[in-house]
């Protein structure tokens, strides 16, 4: 079996490919210096190890001799994990857009100049010609011919591009964009969405959860108590959490739907996906006191806990789309696999809750590596409680009765061989599921996910720093590669949540040192706004200051709302004039692409409105403070902010001069340090809040 240069690496995607008979390198000065003493093209292929479709071309061509001889005869051959390395993975990407003219995804194929600059990009390539298009092997001689002959062009043509990357994400200092634009881009946002199944549509008919989005158009239901916005929410969280997106035998969210009915989902589960879909939930469940919307919350941070949890306590990055070379093998049933699991008369019902039948609901046309024969995809297609008035059934009643049926077929499903895991612990994707389950843990009053949130945060603080600074990755029982703003931002988050879960000062201490790392580090101290990468990374051909939001929220996006809380929380002007640069100096961009910033958006609207803060005192064992916390989380309030202490502190400006009243556990309710009443009531803290608790006591 051949061995290449990646066999020492710890990214699991990496190690996929140590084994090719392409001579792959990792990036790095080995590589980059072969390119640059042999005046060699870099064959730069990008991907990661749940992606589909970089098995398939693996399996066609970087395992294919005559492709790999050359690779290895007239390309230096590297190969990245868009994780580990998503600096590299954003400026090529941009590359890879504009030489397709908008379309991207993985596997990214990237032809770079031996100074880095790309002459040629484009996503999965067959290996032989089709349809009208050439295959990988064609495209090779002819890039490789190219070099040759036609240097000059493509050095030229590579400099264009690097140009126009330089222009990206350039900020346009404006004045912010007031509330009433907020609104406006709110409501187009509920205009676009579909109105049958909910969702923004995607390329094609793909749909991915718009967790971000739905945050926007729920603040402003907040704000203007506008029902239609709250409609289009409710109807995607459901549709959602019915379709088979949703995995309704083991939890977890998968990656994205291939159909505008969310069936059919491209099965890789994706850690930052299982954060921000179970946080809109519970902000869904908050909104609407719908328990369906914690239920599926709460199957996604089961999921998680259950599944992507190393022994140490730190996350996961992914599970596979595939299992025994077939995508989505693990998940789907046949009629008759579910009724030896259930026997006939549970399998007929547990059948007509989640469309199985016979004929299946899943023919994946076109696919050869799917094999043929009826296949079913779980989704909700009857209520139970539809099924409960029909068979004359209390509705609880049939409910336990499902859950022993999810049991039994969870069981059975385990014996299946699973999906591949990419067990390396990504520093930023952490901080998102930190920040999830702390709000889990409030919301859901349930102390086990917080606990799991603050092992995952302890274990990151102790293992995956040098000198203070963060690192981005740990596998194979390292920590390596310096952090990116994202590492920075996300985990800043999820120490502030928290912190506000059970007001240890030591998240709150930590959140602040990691905030003054990345100012000194990230931020453009001429124009504002943090750079993506720090001052002292490795030089690229372009240094990003990335403010759009896309299938996780920018750094920009997330440090200009720590930046607001921890401004208020310590007093601190110095942030605060921070977070209004980040909103200053991406206010022209905004304006021309308003629906790029989910996330800014709602971080600006939060600026302009202000933050509830909301101080609770008491001791944390004692049942009067327990109930005035939970009271904080029985309705959606998106600006709130918590400081909860057993006694006054001087060191927090909320909690300054604050006492008890007659002992009892006391909550303030204040709005730029004026407060309202103290209260010692659950129900007048309720009111003061301003919300008639939605959310069943």
């Amino acid at each position: 079996m051949p061995t290449n240069h990646l066999v020492h690496e710890t990214s699991p995607y990496l190690l996929q490919h140590a084994h090719n008979p392409v001579n792959w390198y990792p990036w790095g000065p080995e590589a980059l210096e072969l390119a640059r003493r042999e005046n060699k093209l870099i064959f730069l292929s990008i991907g990661y190890a749940a992606c589909h479709w970089c098995h398939v071309m693996e399996q066609e061509s970087f395992e294919n001799d005559e492709v790999a001889e050359t690779l290895n005869r007239d390309f230096v051959s590297i190969k990245v994990d868009r994780e580990e390395r998503p600096d590299l993975d954003e400026i090529y990407m941009n590359a890879t857009m504009l030489y397709t003219g908008g379309q991207g995804g993985w596997p990214m194929s990237v032809w770079l100049t031996p100074d880095l600059k790309p002459v040629f990009a484009g996503t999965y390539f067959p290996p032989e010609n089709y349809a009208g298009r050439p295959g990988f092997k064609t495209l090779l001689e002819a890039i490789a011919q190219a070099w040759k002959e036609k240097r000059e062009e493509l050095e030229a043509q590579a400099e264009q591009v690097t140009g126009a990357l330089s222009s990206m994400h350039e900020g346009e200092k404006s004045e912010p964009i007031p509330l009433e634009r907020i609104a406006a881009i709110a409501r187009r946002m509920e205009e676009a969405y579909d109105p049958v199944y909910g969702g923004l549509p995607g390329g094609g008919a793909n749909k991915f959860p718009p967790s971000m989005s739905m945050e926007v158009m729920l603040r402003e239901y907040h704000k203007s108590g506008d029902r239609p916005l709250l409609s289009c929410v409710e109807l995607t969280l459901e549709k959602m959490g019915n379709g088979g997106i949703y995995d309704h035998v083991g939890g977890g969210i998968h990656r994205y739907a291939t159909d505008s009915r969310w069936l059919v989902p491209h099965f890789e589960k994706m850690l930052y996906d299982q954060a921000l879909v179970s946080s809109i939930y519970l902000d869904g469940y908050q909104a609407t006191g719908r328990r369906v919307f914690a239920e599926r919350a709460r199957g996604i941070f089961d999921y998680v806990l259950r599944d992507l949890r190393s022994p140490e306590g730190a996350f996961y990055s992914s599970e596979d789309a595939d299992s025994e070379g077939m995508e989505g093998k693990f998940y789907i049933w046949t009629l008759e696999q579910v009724q030896e699991v259930l026997g006939e008369e549970d399998a007929a019902l547990f059948a007509s809750h989640y469309d199985i039948t016979e004929w299946g609901n899943w023919d994946h046309p076109g696919d050869a590596h799917v094999p043929a024969g009826p296949k079913n995809i779980l989704q909700v297609v009857r209520p139970i409680e539809t099924i409960a008035r029909l068979k004359g059934q209390e509705a609880g009643d049939l409910e336990a009765r499902f859950a022993e049926m999810r049991r039994k077929m969870f069981e059975a499903r385990s014996k299946r061989p699973r999906p591949g895991l990419d067990d390396k612990v990504l520093c930023g994707w952490n901080g998102l599921m930190i920040a999830a389950l702390a709000k889990g843990a409030a919301v859901l009053d349930k102390p086990a996910y917080g606990e799991a949130a603050t092992s995952a945060a302890e274990f990151i603080v102790t293992n995956m720093q040098r000198d203070g600074r963060l690192l981005a990755t740990y596998g194979k029982g390292r920590a390596r590669l310096n952090a990116y703003l994202t590492d920075y931002a996300f985990l800043i988050e999820g120490l502030l949540a928290l912190y506000e879960w059970r007001g240890e000062q030591r998240w709150l201490d930590e959140a602040l040192r990691l905030t003054n790392v990345a100012i000194e580090y990230y931020w453009d101290h001429q124009k504002g706004g943090f750079f993506f990468t720090a001052s002292d990374h490795e030089p690229l051909i372009h240094r990003s200051k990335i403010s759009t939001d896309s299938a996780i929220p920018s750094g920009n996006s997330v440090m200009l709302s720590n930046l607001h809380r921890l401004s208020v929380l310590l007093g601190r002007n110095d942030l605060a004039e921070k977070a209004a640069q980040i909103i200053h100096v991406f206010a022209g961009a905004i304006e021309k692409n308003p629906l790029a910033y989910d996330r800014m958006l709602a971080g600006i609207q939060s600026w302009h409105e202000g933050l509830v803060e909301i101080a609770i005192l008491g001791q944390g064992g004692d049942p009067r403070t327990r109930e005035l916390v939970r009271t904080l989380y029985r309705g959606y309030l998106p600006n709130k902010l918590v400081v909860r202490a057993e006694q006054a502190d001087d060191r927090l400006p909320l909690l300054t001069g604050r006492g008890l009243i007659d002992g009892r556990p006391t909550a303030y309710v204040c709005r730029n340090y004026a407060c309202r009443k103290p209260t010692t009531s659950p129900q007048e803290l309720s009111e003061q809040l301003g919300f008639v608790a939605a959310v069943p006591a």
